[in-house]
């Protein structure tokens, strides 16, 4: 018993050293890029470089006060957190998507993210922000109070400690956005490590399929993209009724 404990230590090790490779190269250009970015000069630039890159007045910039540190332990650990997750998500574009638990914001019921599907009409999942059908998946802070801190924040909210936290968190928003259909990850994260959506992402899903994976936030979130794919699908829509009804 003792020798198969030592084994599975062992291979546990292996793996996360393997991992650790893997994503060291990718985790230090983000770091170079965040220390470049403290300095004001280099950072209006390239934000000025990244809104002239958008495809759509959809998409939301990205935005960075003068005042904020972009390089610090906090920011390290957020990076480098978010990148392991992407790395680690178990939704592909094309496969099953997960069915995870989350809890609904007002019936504080237990789900499967999959149970908010309505028949065969595509699933909008819009992780961590602010926004077919649409369900919100409020997650963990990208920028908690105590942690990698943002003054552009609309609110200064801690970790969330307790789901309560993150339910309190959620109202929030809700009070922003009445009406939508929100619901927030379980404390052990199990929506937020499957679709890697740290810190903020969108999917569409569709007959219990990932049909639409957009890139990690902030820079990877695309709502034009999204857009386009519901305006295809809309558009194929005539063509897909027909060819059932000759079946």
């Amino acid at each position: 018993m003792m020798h198969n404990s030592g084994g599975v230590q062992m291979a546990r090790a292996l793996k996360h050293a393997a991992l650790c490779l893997m994503l060291l190269p990718r985790f230090l250009l983000a770091a170079v890029m965040l220390w470049l970015l403290d300095f004001l000069c280099i950072r209006k630039k390239v934000l000025l470089k990244m809104g002239e890159g958008l495809d759509s007045l959809d998409d939301p910039p990205v935005c960075v006060s003068d005042s904020n540190k972009m390089f610090t332990l906090e920011s390290l650990r957020a990076v480098w957190y978010g990148q392991k997750l992407d790395f680690l998500k178990s939704a592909h574009l094309g496969r099953a998507a997960p069915n995870t638990e989350v809890m609904l914001v007002h019936e504080r019921r237990q789900v499967r993210i999959l149970d908010c599907m309505k028949g065969k009409r595509p699933l909008i999942l819009n992780f961590g922000s602010y926004i077919a059908d649409f369900l919100v998946v409020y997650i963990e802070e990208a920028h908690p109070s105590d942690g990698w801190v943002s003054s552009d924040a609309p609110y200064q909210i801690p970790k969330h400690r307790c789901l309560e936290d993150r339910l309190t968190a959620a109202r929030l928003m809700l009070a922003e956005v009445p009406g939508s259909n929100v619901v927030v990850d379980n404390m052990d994260n199990s929506s937020n490590a499957a679709y890697g959506a740290y810190f903020e992402r969108l999917y569409i899903v569709r007959d219990e399929r990932v049909v639409y994976q957009g890139g990690r936030g902030p820079e990877g979130y695309r709502i034009s993209e999204l857009r386009n794919w519901l305006e295809q699908y809309r558009n194929d829509l005539p063509r897909k009724e027909a060819s059932e009804l000759d079946r």
